[in-house]
This record gives structure tokens, sequence and C-alpha cells, in this order.
């Protein structure tokens, strides 16, 4: 009965169980004595040779911490003279826990903290570290995600630094994430992608050694700009304008423009009657501004476009209404921008597709870097990537022959039934990250 309440079978469980609000000890000595040595592979010729007593970690048990006290047998054999510590197959040697404990840490620290982990088992946190640093060494070999039909290229801020993020843009999930996202390190991460040439679209900002990598590794591929990374310049001019009349207004206006400027970031067809008329108001009493705000929306009516072909129009006319007026030098670098990036702008008609959704992920991972303070970039970037809470996976196709070969047995067992293909992983899924964070989860 008390052998049972361990299940471990090779161990047997002692009297003298002990327990404090804390923790739990339990003495314990293995079940059966060695079959062959492990030096001379020679079969149980050999005989005690000492002992000595090691206490392994083990599951926690009513949320207790558990220790598990061996006497542990040292043995020598007859036929080489080695020594030998009985084997424990159940025991992490390196950890002087069991292996069941080990898989939890592993699996716990990819969703709690390393302090709160070390605190439940009974462990220093650097133990958690180094635990946590082997397993995303195992799983980052491990890990292969599906290539991107569509693939995003942006960066992120983690610990005070831009870093590379890829996302796939069709399945919106985390494809990886680097150090940083200089032009050599994109290079390397595109060329270690095995089936890269399935890459038909790479979204990106008007980063240049983004495009310089692309076009070197994926040159089949069609790179798009996302659009919201060039409307939000047109925002920029506006907004540059506005500030530049504030010098002429009193405190109270000043004020009072700087609070209802997201009126004048907004669609005109969004705004509701209250704020219609505050726009009409600002709008008639500043012409600049009234032009500037005309300006912007007149951008914003080129991505409405149907096609490239009448995108491209579009943004011929805007462009000659902006050089011919008063806000010229403010939109000067939105102009400059298109002009460089032309093709790679209007490529977004083909496909509509866009990097929105990363500005979030922006967001979320700062939520995770204040959750884990003192996190290095490889541990953030583990608990990210590598967590299968968060995976979006392909299920295989639906086979009937595994429900026929069921059938033949005895006994039903949905297991049988089971398609054991291995399905597909896109990588981290953008929503379950969302959920998981606003639980609390990470």
């Amino acid at each position: 009965m008390k052998d049972s309440l361990l299940g471990l079978s090779e161990f047997k469980i002692l009297e003298g169980i002990q327990e404090n609000e804390n923790d739990i000890l339990i003495r314990i000595e293995t079940n059966s004595n060695p079959f062959y040595c492990p030096h001379c592979g020679r079969p149980a010729k050999f005989y005690r040779h000492g002992n000595r007593k090691q206490v392994i970690l083990d599951l926690p048990i009513r949320f207790k911490r558990v220790g598990l006290q061996l006497n542990r047998r040292r043995y020598k054999c007859r036929e080489c003279g080695s020594t030998f510590w009985e084997r424990l197959r159940s025991v992490e040697e390196k950890r002087s826990m069991t292996k069941r404990l080990l898989k939890s840490i592993e699996e716990r620290s990819m969703s709690k903290t390393f302090v709160e982990v070390a605190e439940s088992v009974g462990v220093d946190e650097k133990t958690i570290r180094n635990i946590f640093k082997d397993y995303a060494s195992l799983k980052e070999r491990e890990y292969h995600f599906e290539t991107p039909k569509w693939l995003g290229i942006d960066e992120i801020y983690i610990i005070r630094k831009p870093r590379l993020i890829l996302s796939n843009v069709e399945r919106r999930t985390i494809f990886d994430i680097k150090p940083n996202r200089n032009k050599e390190t994109v290079i390397q991460r595109l060329t270690e992608i095995g089936n890269r040439h399935c890459i038909e679209y790479v979204t990106m900002d008007m980063w240049k050694p983004y495009k310089d990598a692309v076009n070197i590794v994926l040159p089949h591929a069609k790179v798009v700009i996302d659009k919201f990374h060039v409307v939000r310049m047109a925002n920029q001019a506006l907004g540059s304008v506005r500030k530049s009349l504030k010098a002429n207004m009193s405190a109270k206006k000043r004020r009072t423009l700087l609070r209802e400027r997201f009126i004048l970031l907004k669609r005109k067809h969004d705004l509701n009657e209250r704020d219609s008329f505050l726009l009409e108001t600002w709008l008639g009493n500043l012409p600049d501004l009234k032009e500037a705000y005309e300006l912007k929306e007149q951008f914003y009516w080129i991505w409405d476009a149907p096609d490239s072909y009448e995108a491209r129009d579009r943004y011929r006319y805007w462009r000659q209404l902006c050089v011919s007026s008063n806000c010229k030098d403010a939109y000067k670098d939105l102009i400059k921008a298109v002009d460089n990036w032309q093709d790679e702008i209007f490529n977004y008609f083909d496909k509509r597709l866009t990097n929105a959704y990363t500005e979030s992920i922006n967001s979320i991972i700062r939520q995770v870097e204040r959750m884990g303070r003192g996190y290095s970039f490889d541990a953030l970037r583990a608990k990210i990537l590598f967590n299968e809470n968060l995976h979006k996976k392909r299920k295989p196709l639906f086979n009937s022959s595994t429900f026929n070969k069921a059938m033949l047995c005895d006994t039903f067992n949905w297991h049988d039934v089971t398609d054991h293909n291995i399905a597909g992983n896109y990588g981290v899924d953008f929503s379950t990250l969302i959920k998981e964070l606003e639980k609390g989860d990470l």
C-alpha cells in the first residue's frame, strides 16, 4: 500500500515517513540487486562494498515537496575488481531527482517563472535555470515549424534592443525570433529554411537590409511593404503640421488640440457626429491644418483602390496635389519613401498582406518580459517559441483504415484509432499567446 503511494516500481518504502509544513521525507531502498557488472558486463559475481545515504527529489505530494532518502548500495565485481553504485532507472543522476520530476520542471519552466518552479519543488533557482537551458537546447534541435507561404519580417523590442521576428502571415503565428535584425542574421536564418522555395510573398517594412537579404536568398519571392508602415507616415506628416501651428495658439487651445489630436488621425467616414463637429471647427479656423488633413485623407484613399493600376494612378494624382500644396515639406519624406519603394509598396494589391498583428506582438512580448524580469534574451525566446501549449498545429487527414484495424481487436480503445502521422506545426499561435497572457499563465 505504501509502495503504491510512490508509484516507482524499482523502490520500496521503508518505515519512518517524516512530514512537516512544507516537505515530506520518505525513506526508500531498491527492490533488487544488480544483474551484471557495468564495467565488464559479467553477471552477478559481485558483493556489497559499502553504502551511502542520498536524497533524491520527487514530484510533490499534496502540494508538499518530496525528498526520497535512499540508502544507496555500492558493489564490487569479483571478476574485474571494479566498484560501482547500484543504477537507478527512474533517477536523473546529474540533478539528483527523479526523471518524472525533471520532466515536470522542464514543462512548467516554459510557462512559469523560475522562482515559482524552484519554490514548488524545493531546489535552487539556478538549478531550474540550468534545466530550462538544457531543455531549450533540446527543443531547438527538435522543432521545425512549417515553412510559411507568406513570410513576415519585422522587429520587436526585447530587453531594450530590436530583435528579428519572422512570422507566418497566413496562419498568424510566430515562426522564429533572432537576437538582432542585421542583414547577415536575416540572410543566415532565411538560408536555414530547407524548403524556402515554398515562400511566395515576404512582407516587411521599408528597411533595406531586409529587402537585400530576401533578394539574395529568396529571389523568387515577391516583396510586399506593409501598408501600415506607409500610411503611418501620412499620420506623422499631419502631426508635424499640427505641432507647427501650436506655436501661435493660446495655451488653452494648444491643450485642446493636443487632447483632440486623435480625431485628426481617424478616417473621416469613421467619425461620429460630435467628432465631425469638432473636426470641422478646427479645420475651419486653421486652413493649413485643413490642407494637411485633406492630403492625409487623399493618401488613405489610395489604399481603397481595387488593384495596383488604379492605386498607382491615385498616387500620381495625390503626389501632384502634395507638391503644389503649402504642406509639401511635411509630406516630403512620405513622397520620397513611396518613390523609392514603389514596386514593393504596390505589390500589396496582389494579396493585400500586412504585418499588422506583429504590432500587437510587440506589446504582448513586453508583457512576457515584465513578468520574467532578469530573463536573458535566450530564455525569453525559448519561453515563447517552445511552449507547446502555444503552438498551432494542423491535424492529420482522416484515416478510416485505423478504425478498421481497431475493430479487429477484442477490446475497443480510442487510442487505437488515433492517426499517429506527424501533424504540421505552424509555430506560436498569436491568439493563444494573448489568451495565456490574459490568464497569467506566462
